[in-house]
């Protein structure tokens, strides 16, 4: 079974920016957002990719940050890009 190999980059656990319930790419752009995700590395909350911008991901591919968690209530994973895997 594949193991993601990104786990070091789990030490963000509070966001960055106006808090961890908006997009901070769609504030600025005036869009709306379907869920959201925070960047482990930077604390970067983006939209996921079921909404029209897919913030998060734009976000890993700027700046390689290799995982998000959700920050959608009663969730509790967390994605890797670069393995793509979910991690309980």
């Amino acid at each position: 079974m594949p193991a993601c190999t990104h786990t070091s980059s789990l030490l963000i656990t509070a966001p960055s920016g106006p808090g961890p319930y908006v997009c901070e790419d769609c504030i600025r752009t005036g869009d709306s957002w379907v869920h959201l995700r925070m960047c482990t590395t930077c604390g970067h909350i983006g939209c996921c990719d079921s909404s029209k911008n897919r913030h998060a991901t734009r976000h890993f591919h700027a700046l390689q940050h290799p995982l998000v968690r959700s920050v959608e209530p009663g969730e509790a994973w967390v994605w890797c890009y670069v393995d793509q895997l979910v991690l309980p």
